[in-house]
C-alpha cells in the first residue's frame, strides 16, 4: 500500500469489503492475509475473540507488508494497548464508552467505534468522530436504517458489519454514507481448516469487484 498516513476516513475508502477474521490458529494468519491481498482486499480486521488474535496480527504485520491489518473486538483500554503493541494499524470496537475513546486517542491509531443508535452516533459526532462501525448491521435495521439517518446526520460515515452477505453487500455500498462493509463470508471455516487459500482469494476478488 502507498505509504500515506492512515486515517479513519481513508480506511473506509481503501477497499469495499473488510474481511472480519476469526482465527483459532495463528499459523493460518500469513497465508490467509496473502490470499486476501492477492484477491484485492488489503484491509484485514483480525478479531480479538480468540487467544490467537494478537499473534495473528503480529505475524501479518511482520510478514505481509501489503496488508493493512487491524484489530477488531477491541473492548477495553488494555486491548487497545495490546493491539497496538502487536502491530495493528487500526482498531474496531462493537460499541464505545468515553474511557474506550480516550484509549483510542492515546494509541494514535485510527479507530472505528461501534454504534447502533442515533444517540450513539450523535455522541461520536460531538467528539469529532465521523467514521463509525454500524453493528450489528442487519439486526439494527440494516440498509433501511442507514438510509434513514443519511439526511439528519450527513457527516457520519459507516462501515456496517454483522450479518452482511455477498448478496446484500452491494445494497449497503450503494448508500452515500457507507464507505465499506465488514464481512465474515470471505473466510469460511471449511476453507480455513483445509488451507484452501485459492478459494479465499477468489472470494476476495469477487468482493473487491463490488466497487
Amino acid at each position: 500500500m502507498p505509504d500515506l498516513p492512515l486515517t479513519a476516513a481513508r480506511l473506509l475508502d481503501l477497499a469495499p469489503v473488510v474481511p472480519v477474521v476469526v482465527l483459532e490458529d495463528a499459523e493460518q494468519a500469513v497465508p490467509l492475509a496473502r490470499a486476501l491481498v492477492a484477491g484485492g482486499l488489503p484491509v484485514i480486521e483480525v478479531t480479538l475473540r480468540t487467544l490467537s488474535g494478537l499473534a495473528a496480527i503480529s505475524a501479518i504485520a511482520e510478514e505481509v507488508p501489503d496488508a493493512v491489518v487491524g484489530a477488531g473486538t477491541v473492548n477495553t483500554p488494555g486491548l487497545v494497548k495490546a493491539a497496538a503493541d502487536a502491530g495493528a494499524r487500526f482498531l474496531v470496537s462493537p460499541g464505545w464508552t468515553v474511557t474506550l475513546l480516550e484509549a483510542f486517542d492515546d494509541s494514535g491509531l485510527p479507530a472505528l467505534p461501534g454504534v447502533s443508535t442515533v444517540s450513539e452516533m450523535l455522541g461520536l459526532l460531538e467528539r469529532g468522530r465521523r467514521e463509525m462501525k454500524f453493528f450489528p448491521a442487519e439486526a439494527s435495521g440494516g440498509v433501511a436504517f442507514l438510509k434513514s439517518v443519511a439526511s439528519p446526520l450527513p457527516e457520519a460515515r459507516f462501515c456496517p458489519t454483522g450479518g452482511i452477505r455477498p448478496d446484500t453487500a452491494a445494497s449497503y455500498l450503494g448508500l452515500p454514507n457507507v464507505g465499506c462493509v465488514g464481512g465474515t463470508w470471505l473466510t469460511p471455516a471449511d476453507a480455513l481448516s483445509a488451507g484452501d487459500w485459492s478459494r479465499i482469494e477468489s472470494l476476495a476478488a469477487e468482493a473487491a469487484a463490488l466497487r
